[in-house]
C-alpha cells in the first residue's frame, strides 16, 4: 500500500484556525495554542452575548415607551397596566417602534389607555 502524508489537513486546519484570529494582539494570530484559546472564549462570549442582546433591547424599548408617555402625564408602570386592563394587544418591541416613528399615533393610544 502506498504512503499516504497527512500534513496537508493539519496545515489547512492551522491556516483556518490562524484565518479566524487575523487581526489579533500578542501572539494570538500567530501561535497556534494561543489562537484556540482565544477562538474558544470568543464562541463563549458570543453564545452569552446573543442571550443578552435581547434584554438590552427590552430595556430599551421600555425607556423609549416611558419617555413617550410622560408628557401625557403617565408613568411607564401606569400605562403598561392600563393597557393590560383595556386588552392592548401591542407588546414592549411595537408600542417603541410606534412611539419612535408615528408619536402621533402613540398618543391615540395614550388616549384611549387613559
Amino acid at each position: 500500500m502506498a504512503r499516504v502524508k497527512r500534513g496537508t489537513i493539519s496545515m489547512k486546519r492551522r491556516r483556518n484556525r490562524l484565518a479566524m484570529t487575523k487581526g489579533a494582539r500578542h501572539g494570538i494570530s500567530t501561535k497556534e495554542r494561543r489562537a484556540n484559546e482565544a477562538i474558544r472564549h470568543a464562541g463563549n462570549h458570543a453564545f452569552a452575548h446573543r442571550r443578552d442582546k435581547k434584554n438590552v433591547f427590552r430595556r430599551l424599548w421600555s425607556v423609549r415607551i416611558n419617555a413617550a408617555v410622560r408628557p401625557a402625564g403617565l408613568s411607564y408602570s401606569t400605562f403598561i397596566h392600563a393597557l393590560k386592563e383595556k386588552g392592548v394587544g401591542l407588546d414592549r418591541k411595537v408600542l417603541s417602534m410606534i412611539a419612535k416613528e408615528k408619536p402621533e399615533s402613540f398618543e391615540r393610544i395614550v388616549t384611549h389607555v387613559k
